[in-house]
């Protein structure tokens, strides 16, 4: 059996006197969806934070394809094959839509100053080879409409969407969705679960934190559950919800929901 592409052993965090993570193990496994649950303060964005790189742990290690990268920052890690969304869609206004997805790019780009000044073949190149790419996730994501559109025109929906293509055009080989389906219509948070299961299903670990149980259970191959920082619970979906205590301090009806 192949190790996880992810090993987080013994994260903890600690915020002066309050421990927002404490002693967790995670780990992830290439091409699995794992869902990262629990109510306001459960520590999951703090979780979340330490894994991407913006945050750094106060104690515990966090390997990613056997290099530990407890100590390295998020660009690095991006650098590597780990990328995140955000709670918040961010379109950078005045650029186009591929543009704007080209923005996650940068981790994979090559060459130094002169490079750039004298349009070397090799930029020309892989920049051709990122458009490419960001046309493939376009369609990829749904967006194949609005590739004319002023992003601020986007909706809430669609913008979510364009953070997903940007975090993929790097060519991640695990994505951190945070909050993916916040705010979006029952529609649209259908489409996103499609999506996320072809991510899934092109090899890319994905981790992701939401509230909506009946986008994350269906969805996932596993879940964590975090009570003040603590993993009282990990899983497939059918062993969480049927957890009486799980249920009860947690996911209370919408879990009933979820189940039937």
């Amino acid at each position: 059996m192949s190790a996880p592409l992810l090993q987080v052993r013994g994260l903890t965090r600690r915020f002066g006197g309050l421990v927002a993570v404490s002693d967790l193990d995670v780990d992830l496994g290439r091409g699995e969806i794992l869902a990262l649950i629990g109510p306001n303060g459960a520590g999951k964005t703090t979780t979340f934070n330490l894994i991407a790189g913006v945050d750094r742990p106060t104690s515990g290690t966090i390997v990613f394809d056997g290099r530990d990268i407890s100590r390295q920052p998020a660009h690095a890690r991006a650098a590597l094959g780990l990328t995140r969304t955000f709670q918040h869609n961010m379109p950078f206004a005045g650029m186009s839509l591929t543009d704007n997805i080209l923005v996650g790019r940068h981790a994979r780009f090559t060459g130094g100053l002169v490079d750039v000044i004298l349009g070397a073949r090799r930029l020309r190149e892989q920049e051709s080879a990122a458009r490419r790419k960001a046309d493939e996730l376009i369609e990829f994501t749904g967006l194949g409409a609005r590739v004319d559109a002023d992003v601020s025109t986007l909706s809430f929906g669609e913008g979510r969407l364009l953070e997903v293509a940007r975090a993929l055009v790097s060519d991640p080989r695990a994505i951190l969705l945070d909050e993916p389906a916040a705010g979006l219509t029952g529609a649209e948070v259908a489409r996103l679960a499609r999506i996320i299961a072809d991510i899934a299903a092109r090899g890319i670990a994905v981790l992701l934190i939401d509230h909506d149980m009946r986008f994350v259970l269906p969805l996932a191959h596993r879940a964590i559950v975090l009570k003040f920082g603590e993993k009282i619970a990990d899983g497939p979906p059918r062993d969480i919800v049927n957890d009486p205590a799980v249920i009860a301090a947690y996911l209370g009806n919408s879990a009933g929901a979820a189940h039937a």
